[in-house]
């Protein structure tokens, strides 16, 4: 009788103890997962913003690389047409004077022409 009570309380204990450890164990592999999951959440979360970090860097980079050449390109462009426009007014100017050269050469021919022709005109009357 003491043996079947003694079997009966070392039976129960065993039960309750494996109770106790599959419950200790489902508490820790539970606890695994959620550290787990949690650290998986963590690197995806800072994978993507590193992402997110990295793009919008590249692109305000791209972006300024972008404005500089514009601004280089309107620049060299403003600069070729003041080229240009300071030497078609040489060119202007420099016809102008030419043409003024002539136009005075003309009028001075002219003008000894005229002198002579009527100098020799009245000499002979």
């Amino acid at each position: 009788m003491v043996v079947v009570i003694v079997v009966v309380i070392v039976v129960v204990i065993e039960v309750v103890v494996i109770i106790v450890v599959v419950i200790v164990a489902t508490a820790v592999v539970v606890a695994v997962v959620v550290v787990v999951v949690v650290v998986i959440v963590v690197v995806v979360v800072v994978v993507v913003v590193v992402v997110v970090v990295v793009v919008v860097v590249v692109v305000v980079a791209v972006l300024i690389v972008v404005v500089v050449v514009i601004v280089v390109v309107v620049v060299v462009v403003v600069v070729i047409l003041i080229v240009v426009a300071v030497i078609v007014t040489i060119v202007v100017v420099a016809a102008a004077v030419v043409a003024a050269a002539v136009v005075v050469v003309v009028v001075v021919a002219l003008a000894a022409a005229v002198s002579s022709s009527s100098s020799s005109s009245s000499s002979s009357r």
